[in-house]
């Protein structure tokens, strides 16, 4: 017993100056468990405010489109700072950069919760966006850096369970937040969870510091990424309320992104300490994956916004009930992904992630069939097979993108790779929620050309309604009603079909990809 401490002293500290040895005993546990809640609290913060935008929206006075700002305007600031990752930790090093990620995160979610206003709430929004894009790369990163080599399947998967308990936890736990306390409190509930998380990483990982080197900020790089990505979600948000293309400032939005964007790949191209490593995608795993992960999770957050907001909005669902509606997604996630875990070394990625798109594309196929009549039963049979895609999803596609780097451009790549995912997040929610408003307009003109007063139907609903004790001009705006009811319905059922069309040809993206040896995150066939 006595020489057990030194040697699990000595496996922690770096050899000769190298990488630092993995974790045991109760610092292996008690780190992995700090810092998948960092990942948790992040991960929720996305998630959360889902079903508690129409709530959000009423209190503070905005219609619930101009609401979903603050989800995307979060995911922005978030993927911009992603990049970031790889500079900053070879600057400040990756434990001093994660602890001032978590409680930067912590600080600004209290000032979410007290924002008077949706301008200032989105303004908080931002700033908590920003500086908690480090927080998931790094915290994937010290994961990995915490377990032997043959064991990183395993790590990994413990940092995906993260990534799927919160999604399903997050609409429920909003729902229930903002249907019994207020719902600033889905960011006030950050700060013990962030406290708590930030004293165990220190205690843990601050002798592991990874070295540090002063380099030049690429600001030139900085500034055209934030120009392009925040230019183009503008324009995917506003687009719908000035009429896209008609509209002087979108087009002018629409050059500014274009030009932006090329430069911006010119520049850090030539750029010898680029702000991203777009050398990276010269890595045919990296480029399938990152192109795989960013078009799936664009349709599958798209999709997970847009459901609670149809039920709230069109079904007479209340946020809780909505949260439920979306959470046993978890109970075959949480079975399933130890198991993914524990064979990623047997089985090839790929193989995982095309279970993943074939279950992904069945789902929204079968909500593509979906109805005002709908009950819970026919709600809840999607979401419940949806949880076996999403255990499949997250740590093959990781796995992939990471296959072959050295230690040090991890970091880099995840930020690159995690950039590209809730980029694509934040657009599939402004792209889901415009199509959907567009779609039902068209589905709305459509089904009111038969409504006329000569029409047997109409007038017989009519009819029924004055019979009841209504108004003839309160029968026409309850008909109207349903007609909506219906046009929303219709256009929703549309984006399914379209989703599902989709992880269907992404199947053959991930067949892009060279098979991993052995299915670790660090061996693959040559490039």
């Amino acid at each position: 017993m006595a020489s057990s401490r030194p040697a699990d002293q000595a496996a922690s500290q770096p050899a000769n100056g190298g990488a630092p040895g993995p974790l045991h005993g109760g610092a292996l546990i008690f780190g992995s468990v700090a810092l998948s809640l960092a990942t948790f609290m992040n991960v929720l913060d996305l998630s959360i405010a889902n079903v508690s935008i129409p709530a959000i929206s009423g209190d503070l006075g905005v219609s619930p489109d101009q609401g979903t700002w603050v989800i995307t305007s979060f995911g922005v600031a978030n993927a911009i700072s992603l990049p970031l990752t790889g500079w900053l930790t070879r600057r400040y090093g990756q434990v001093r950069l994660f602890m001032a990620s978590v409680l930067l995160f912590v600080i600004v979610s209290f000032l979410c919760g007290l924002a008077p206003s949706i301008e200032l709430l989105i303004l908080f929004r931002v700033i908590q966006g920003a500086v908690a894009g480090p927080m998931i790369p790094l915290s994937q990163s010290l994961l990995l850096s915490s377990y032997p080599k043959e064991k990183a399947g395993t790590a990994l998967a413990l940092w995906a369970m993260t990534t799927l308990v919160a999604p399903v936890v997050g609409p429920l736990l909003g729902g229930w937040i903002t249907d019994n306390i207020s719902w600033p409190w889905i960011f006030y509930i950050n700060v013990p969870v962030g406290l708590g998380a930030a004293a165990v990483t220190w205690l843990i990982y601050q002798k592991r510091e990874t070295p540090t080197v002063k380099l030049p900020i690429d600001g030139v790089g900085l500034g055209l990424l934030i120009l392009w990505v925040g230019a183009l979600q503008i324009t995917l948000d506003k687009g719908k309320d000035l009429d896209w293309f008609q509209s002087g400032r979108i087009i002018a939005l629409v050059i500014v992104a274009v030009i932006a964007f090329t430069i911006f790949l010119i520049w850090e191209l030539t750029e010898e300490h680029p702000v991203v490593d777009l050398k990276l995608f010269a890595r045919r795993n990296f480029w399938t994956s990152t192109l795989a992960m960013a078009l799936a999770y664009g349709a599958f957050f798209g999709n997970v916004v847009l459901l609670p907001l149809w039920l709230q909005q069109f079904m007479g669902y209340t946020a809780t009930k909505a949260g439920w509606v979306l959470a046993p997604v978890g109970v075959l996630a949480i079975l399933l992904t130890p198991l993914v875990g524990k064979n990623l070394q047997k089985v090839d990625p790929r193989v995982f992630a095309t279970g993943s798109f074939a279950i992904f594309a069945l789902v929204l196929f079968m909500r593509a069939q979906f109805n005002t009549n709908a009950d819970l039963k026919t709600l809840l049979i999607p979401t419940i097979i949806q949880g076996a895609a999403v255990a499949v999803f997250f740590v093959p596609l990781v796995t992939l993108s990471m296959s072959g780097l050295e230690a040090e451009r991890i970091p880099g790549a995840s930020g690159l790779f995690n950039f590209a995912r809730i980029t694509a997040g934040s657009f599939g929610t402004s792209i889901a929620t415009t199509w959907w408003d567009r779609r039902a307009s068209l589905h709305h003109a459509q089904l009111v050309e038969r409504l006329t007063p000569y029409d047997p139907s109409t007038a017989q609903a009519l009819a029924s309604m004055q019979a009841n004790g209504l108004t003839p001009e309160q029968s026409r705006e309850a008909l109207n009603r349903i007609v909506d009811q219906q046009a929303f319905m219709l256009s929703a059922n549309d984006i399914f079909y379209v989703s599902a069309v989709l992880f269907v040809l992404l199947i053959a993206v991930v067949w892009l990809a060279r098979p991993v040896k052995g299915g670790g995150p660090v061996s693959v066939a040559a490039d």
